[in-house]
């Protein structure tokens, strides 16, 4: 596993705050196959949860509600970041986990309500028929993110450099340290069990099922300038329980 791009720092004094984080991972084709499916989608996210709590040392804990995700410091009302519950998308070349952005204290008023996001993306992008490997792609992504620590005004000009120095620094230092972490595909499984098959741990037709179940569900949430690439930033909307 190695990171292979940290983009887009920069923070304006408008507009939403935007960053992109990838990962190749190189692996036996059968054990990639092993994991390529929609359970497994809904397993890495649900791993990325159980980092950043681990990271953390405990501080932040990820409540699971009917409609979305909670970010809490140590326990409610601290909500740092509120989560419509997650939107997923699957095709034959990978699928995208998206969460919309709803609200939360580290969140700015113009930023609420679902035009940002957070969103992990997996892609096959090559194959080595002589050593039978393939090499996937994790992009994590967020976009349209409007930090509360910005602020408006005359402060806008510290806010955005305490900001970046601070709240985007760890943002990027705990997602690098999470992609390196699956390196061993040890992901964690989910405590909803949304797109789970008959047999956990196994791809089956019944989680592509699930899949389109789950998706018809959910309205369908689209916004100006969101593509339909997975690839791109675009999408999405959930259980109560401490991760």
């Amino acid at each position: 596993m190695r990171v292979i791009e940290t983009g887009d720092r920069h923070v304006s004094a408008a507009g939403g705050v935007a960053t992109v984080q990838r990962a190749e991972i190189t692996l036996p084709r059968d054990e990639l196959e092993s994991v390529w499916s929609p359970e497994y989608l809904e397993r890495l996210a649900r791993t990325y949860w159980l980092w950043m709590g681990r990271i953390s040392l405990g501080l932040l804990r990820v409540l699971y509600t009917d409609d979305g995700r909670d970010v809490v410091l140590l326990r409610r009302p601290f909500v740092l970041l509120r989560f419509f519950a997650p939107e997923y998308d699957v095709d034959r070349h990978g699928g995208t986990v998206t969460w919309r952005i709803n609200r939360g204290l580290l969140v700015a008023p113009e930023g609420r309500g679902g035009e940002g996001y957070l969103r992990m993306t997996v892609e096959r992008q090559s194959e080595n028929p002589e050593l039978g490997t393939i090499t996937a792609r994790i992009t994590s992504s967020v976009a349209n993110f409007y930090p509360m620590l910005r602020g408006w005004g005359w402060f806008s000009a510290i806010g955005r450099f305490v900001y970046r120095y601070t709240q985007l620094q760890i943002h990027i230092i705990v997602t690098n340290g999470f992609l390196r972490s699956l390196a061993n595909l040890d992901l964690a499984p989910s405590v909803v069990g949304s797109l789970r098959g008959s047999t956990p741990g196994v791809p089956d037709d019944e989680e592509f099922e699930a899949l389109r179940r789950l998706q018809a569900e959910q309205p369908l949430r689209r916004h100006p300038g969101e593509s339909d690439d997975p690839g791109e930033p675009s999408t999405p909307p959930g259980r109560e329980a401490a991760a």
